[in-house]
């Protein structure tokens, strides 16, 4: 059997991969059209009988169609998505391509694979769409947390991109009988992120004595996640979720961005001191708040807990430290990262040079 997952060179997706190949033998096929984010370093080493990477868009239906035909894959998990909030208010085009018409095609072409399917194989054929908690726009400091009937209140174009695509995959579940999942997660952090984001970014910033930027007060509050916790709900929804539903995820750990930012600090001091014996946080600067910033996020995972099981293994403290100490000891990811150099592997394998808009460093 076989298994497609989008977007798979990404934080996430490799993640997952990585950690579906310690436990299965199951074929995976990861269709990532390599933007900046897709990293090959994350899974060269797998092996090639167990591990397929297909360059291409989710945009494109011929690719997804000729992978449909050729794998026939048991199910479909998209993660491929524009991700970074950031990004998404400057340049907003390319989210709505990926995330909502990228979708939209992994859909349609799973609607006509799925006709074709018959008897045990259509039972078990699952379309797996994962997705954020800032669909569900922003909290007060007093509101319960978002559950799976929480109303959509997307406040950037990232978010509104990833509800306009969970809103599309109810719709096939609904005309079409699909057999659809969606899990919408609160922030994931861990290993292999690309250093944009806030974490990461904080971790390296730190460890070479750059400034640590916070937007605004850095009051605003975010449920984290340790992202091998969210792999391991992935797999419990596909395995146990009912078709049509929707699970929230979420990592019980609600931070404030400053809280955060002072926590890296300490692990930091600790492992890499300053050289006149001051903490990392004299590093922290306030710079002016993003537009459009979402205050609090929170999930409630009383649902995924009681009907499939899942509740996570790290608090914010224990993966905070793995978290430091992998990025810490892997100097030279970072630094093909930091570089680009990561990106001449496309070139070796496949003669494919990333789009010149995608090839920026940091």
């Amino acid at each position: 059997m076989t298994i497609l997952i989008t977007g798979g060179a990404g934080f996430i997706g490799s993640n997952f991969i990585l950690d579906w190949a310690a436990g299965s033998n199951e074929k995976i096929i990861n269709l990532d059209k390599m933007t900046y984010a897709g990293n090959p370093d994350n899974l060269f080493h797998l092996n090639p009988e167990v591990y397929e990477l297909v360059v291409g868009d989710i945009c494109d239906p011929e690719t997804v169609k000729n992978i449909l035909e050729k794998h026939k894959p048991r199910a479909i998990l998209n993660l491929a998505a524009e991700s970074h909030v950031d990004r998404s208010i400057y340049a907003p085009a390319e989210f709505m391509t990926t995330n909502v018409m990228g979708t939209f095609n992994l859909l349609e072409s799973s609607r006509a694979y799925y006709d074709t399917l018959t008897g045990p194989q259509k039972d078990r054929f699952r379309f797996l769409h994962v997705s954020t908690d800032e669909v569900f726009g922003s909290l007060e400091p007093a509101d319960p947390p978002f559950s799976e009937e929480s109303p959509y209140r997307p406040n950037s174009p990232y978010s509104a991109s990833k509800a306009a695509a969970d809103h599309l995959v109810r719709a096939y579940f609904k005309t079409y009988n699909l057999p659809v999942l969606t899990t919408n997660c609160s922030n994931n952090y861990g290993p292999r992120q690309f250093p944009e984001k806030f974490i990461p970014l904080l971790i390296l910033n730190a460890a070479y004595g750059h400034s640590l930027p916070i937007y605004g007060d850095g009051l605003q509050v975010r449920d984290w996640i340790y992202v091998t916790d969210h792999c391991t709900a992935i797999r419990n929804v596909l395995q146990f979720g009912q078709p049509g539903e929707t699970y929230n995820i979420g990592g019980q750990a609600e931070k404030n961005n400053l809280d955060v930012a002072r926590a890296i600090c300490q692990i930091i001091d600790q492992e890499r001191p300053r050289d006149d014996g001051q903490s990392h946080a004299i590093q922290i600067t306030h710079v002016t708040d993003r537009p459009g910033h979402d205050r609090r996020y929170a999930i409630c995972g009383i649902k995924i807990d009681r009907k499939l099981g899942f509740t996570p293994r790290w608090s914010f403290e224990e993966g905070l430290a793995m978290t430091v100490d992998w990025y810490l000891n892997n100097p030279k990811w970072v630094e093909r990262v930091r570089s680009g150099t990561y990106r001449e592997w496309l070139d070796l394998h496949y003669g494919q040079k990333a789009p010149e808009s995608q090839e920026k460093k940091l």
